[in-house]
């Protein structure tokens, strides 16, 4: 039967439309497997990918000469695939075994029907030796996740500034919550391609999903003076039975932070075991009280700035007290100084003394030179919280405010604060923001991504000022109140502080913060130093007899490390009953055995070495050392 003509139209369309199909079909194969190959190659992968998590490293956290004071270690985590294993409680207990936990626990965990297990807690941030143990066992679907801890190289080092990490390496506390998104990197991980179930595939190989090493953080912190202050501290929480202490070391000249302590401190790793006020309260920015005697400072600034007072010539009657609108209001010597010249005012911390300065400066003037200072209002040190302290508002400000607040009492501040007013009356005038971030770099090229410098907020006294308020401080420590913060050629100045604590508004009895600020050297200050001692007992309660000595032996200790030599023109001290007396250690370099013998010094030498004359000494020549001393002579033939 022959088709007809409309039979053979139709299957010859039908004929094109199966040749453009097809074509379409080999068209669409062409775009799939040529142009579409890398997405849906992607896709699928995705489809397939299982991670095992590779911690980035977090950033490290490095001193201003690159000494590293928290790091990181390797703690790997352990994953389990159950596709991979068709026998899960037999696994569980070898597992269970050798990670010394319990059975059942990890049995139930791997048993659950899911792609990939993460076994944490029990197999989370063990130890390199462990996870190369369990390796060794060839366990199928185990695998062991690179994960790293924080290390702490100096342990409790800057504990309650820099804080510590959570579970997952996440900041919780202090600078490492601060800079979180900086310092945690992204996370790297290993790419295994599996089925739905889970079994692995064959014909695709596994990858590596690269990640992102957070970024290095470098301070202002120097660790070998940080390690000073904070080995002074601990001894002072010790020995005097303190409830706190705290420290800050800082650069008058650019407000960069060499040391900042609390304590009690606690280990970071262990931060669950101690009460949350210890870190989360860093003293130095977040603690107020009244200052005491180290807030005479500005207002001795004020006056000299003001030209109210000189200091050598003007005297002063302190009969003991001073009445000011009916209040009398007293020095810490009950029965006075008597008749002094201003300088002695300052030695003697004479509260009378400094309220006459205080009223020829005037109460307008003084606060608004305590706001120029910085008081009243956060440092910007971009420390987490920081505190502003309590001034006097205008409206109740009245005589006897302002005579309380001439010697510091009745107003509340913070330590940062008077750090970084001292620097600004004895650096020449110019008032520094402290900081304590030096740079932030990225970890992998070094690059710097972010870089803090000095900040000067503005001038507050004149440099001529400041230079007599710098030799009104070294008379302090030489003559008066701060001289157990003396040290011999270091030029130290400084002023002491002793504050009752206050509590819902009343003074505590018997309960007092001592304090002592102090910088060298006099004429050119590298370094100022502040210590507070929290209600110290079993002592008499004053800031010159138990903060000075402190301070004066963290600038001994540190000296040649900030950059401070030997200074000349330094005041003599006087010694006073109950100071143990020094004398100046006599040239003996270049004399024999027989020479020393026929001068009979008072002191005891010790000889080292063989030979007949002196190589050298310790303390060398022109040094003080206590009557009672020991020199060291070191002989050579």
């Amino acid at each position: 039967m022959w088709a007809t003509k409309s039979t053979k139209k139709r299957m010859q369309w039908m004929w094109i439309v199966f040749v453009v199909l097809f074509i379409m079909l080999i068209g669409k194969l062409v775009h799939v497997q040529f142009i579409q190959h890398d997405l849906l190659t992607k896709r699928a992968e995705e489809s397939w990918d299982r991670e095992i998590p590779v911690s980035s490293l977090r950033g490290n956290i490095v001193d201003r000469n690159g000494k590293l004071i928290v790091g990181n270690k390797l703690a790997p985590t352990l994953y389990f695939m159950p596709a991979q294993n068709d026998k899960p409680l037999e696994a569980a207990k070898e597992l269970a075994s050798i990670l010394g936990v319990d059975e059942q626990v990890l049995a139930k965990k791997m048993q659950q029907k899911t792609s990939i297990v993460k076994l944490a807690p029990e197999a989370k941030n063990i130890s390199k030796e462990l996870a190369e143990k369990i390796q060794q066992k060839n366990i199928p679907g185990i695998y062991a996740g690179l994960d790293y801890i924080r290390y702490y190289p100096y342990d409790q080092l800057l504990s309650r500034l820099i804080g510590f990490t959570g579970y997952d390496q996440q900041g919780l506390a202090g600078l490492e919550y601060q800079y979180d998104d900086l310092l945690m990197g992204k996370a790297s991980a290993i790419r295994l391609f599996t089925d739905a179930k889970g079994a692995a595939l064959p014909h695709v190989q596994d990858s590596w999903k690269e990640g992102q090493d957070g970024a290095t953080m470098e301070l202002t912190i120097d660790v070998d003076v940080q390690k000073v202050v904070e080995r002074e501290l601990s001894q002072a929480m010790e020995k005097y039975e303190a409830d706190q202490a705290m420290g800050i070391a800082m650069n008058p000249k650019t407000g960069e932070i060499l040391a900042l302590a609390s304590y009690p401190t606690f280990s970071p790793p262990s931060f669950s075991k101690v009460d949350s006020k210890i870190y989360n309260r860093n003293l130095p920015v977040w603690m107020t009280f009244e200052p005491g005697s180290t807030f005479k400072i500005i207002t001795l600034s004020a006056a000299l700035e003001e030209q109210v007072v000189d200091l050598d010539k003007d005297h002063f009657f302190d009969p003991g007290y001073s009445m000011v609108e009916g209040a009398r209001l007293r020095c810490w010597k009950r029965e006075g100084h008597g008749s002094e010249t201003f300088l002695e005012v300052v030695q003697n911390s004479c509260n009378p003394g400094f309220i006459e300065l205080g009223r020829r400066v005037g109460p307008t003037k003084l606060q608004k030179y305590i706001r120029d200072f910085g008081f009243g209002k956060t440092t910007g040190s971009n420390m987490a919280g920081e505190s502003s302290g309590i001034l006097f508002s205008e409206k109740a400000y009245g005589p006897v405010e302002h005579a309380t607040t001439s010697f510091g009492q009745g107003i509340s501040v913070t330590p940062i604060q008077q750090v970084q007013a001292v620097s600004a009356a004895i650096n020449g005038g110019t008032l520094y923001q402290p900081y304590i971030v030096k740079n932030l770099i990225d970890s992998n090229t070094g690059k710097v991504l972010k870089s803090y410098k000095p900040v000067k907020k503005r001038q507050v006294i004149k440099p001529e000022t400041s230079k007599k308020v710098r030799e009104a401080l070294e008379s302090v420590v030489a003559l008066g109140s701060g001289r157990n913060a003396f040290r011999d050629h270091l030029r130290i100045g400084g002023k002491t502080g002793t504050a009752q604590k206050v509590e819902d508004g009343r003074y505590k009895d018997g309960e007092y913060i001592v304090s002592f600020i102090g910088f060298a050297p006099a004429d050119d200050p590298e370094i100022v130093v502040y210590v507070a001692i929290d209600n110290p007992k079993n002592v008499t309660q004053f800031g010159g007899v138990i903060a000075a000595p402190i301070v004066g032996q963290i600038i001994e200790d540190v000296h040649d490390k900030v950059g401070i030599t030997e200074r000349k023109g330094q005041l003599e001290k006087i010694y006073k009953w109950g100071d143990v007396e020094k004398v100046r250690v006599p040239n003996l370099v270049g004399q024999t055995k027989e020479d020393i013998a026929k001068l009979q010094y008072p002191f005891r030498l010790e000889w080292h070495g063989n030979g007949s004359k002196i190589a050298s000494q310790l303390p060398k020549a022109d040094a003080q050392i206590g009557l009672d001393g020991i020199i060291h002579v070191y002989l050579e033939k």
